[in-house]
């Protein structure tokens, strides 16, 4: 058997991890590497469903000023974009609603922060999904991670999330999601005040 050098093994073994972690049958290791392409394409597609395209917007064709700063939800892309007043820019992957009819788009603005936010499900939620509980307190098992930003239209949030697998997805139940390390930075710099426009 011809042997293998140290870097492709190292690949190989990469690969195959990336493979079972995914859920992407490993075939058998072909020592002339002839098994990775199917690998490697199949670990392209996963990873292409689940990130959001990241691309620089300026914020003059959206908004007329930056007063309180202002926030952009591309919903397409899976992307927040934060312009800070003084015109500072920030790019945040997010998730976004599950299907169309839970999906707003428009302009709105936050008229809340809170730390440690509570969650209830709502009214249509929880006919959706009468299993789930009527009441989460502030903790890592709450839906709204570890901040939430309430805007002004009812129910619609942008939060944390403790369940990082929903970033870059389709899979929210209407709001915008954050890794929590994200949300904490965005909460810290957006006011009450900021105007949100969601594309």
């Amino acid at each position: 058997m011809k042997k293998l050098a140290e870097k492709d093994f190292s690949r190989r073994a990469f690969l195959a991890g990336t493979a079972a972690a995914i859920g992407t049958p490993v075939l058998a290791q072909n020592v002339d590497g002839h098994d990775t392409v199917e690998i490697e394409r199949d670990i392209s597609t996963v990873v292409r469903r689940n990130i959001s395209s990241f691309r620089t917007l300026d914020w003059q064709p959206y908004f007329s000023n930056l007063k309180n700063g202002a926030i952009l939800v591309d919903l397409s892309s899976r992307a927040l974009h934060y312009w800070e007043e003084s015109g500072v820019y920030h790019l945040y992957p997010s998730s976004v609603p599950l299907t169309e009819d839970l999906t707003r788009r428009g302009r709105t603005t936050i008229i809340r922060k809170v730390e440690g936010p509570s969650w209830r499900p709502t009214p249509s939620m929880r006919k959706r999904n009468p299993e789930w509980p009527e009441f989460v307190g502030p903790g890592p098992d709450n839906p709204l991670g570890t901040h939430a930003l309430y805007l002004s239209w009812q129910y619609y949030r942008i939060h944390g999330t403790h369940d990082t697998r929903k970033i870059g997805r389709r899979s929210s139940n209407g709001c915008i999601g954050l890794y929590n390390e994200h949300i904490a930075q965005l909460f810290g710099m957006a006011k009450v005040g900021t105007q949100v426009l969601l594309i």
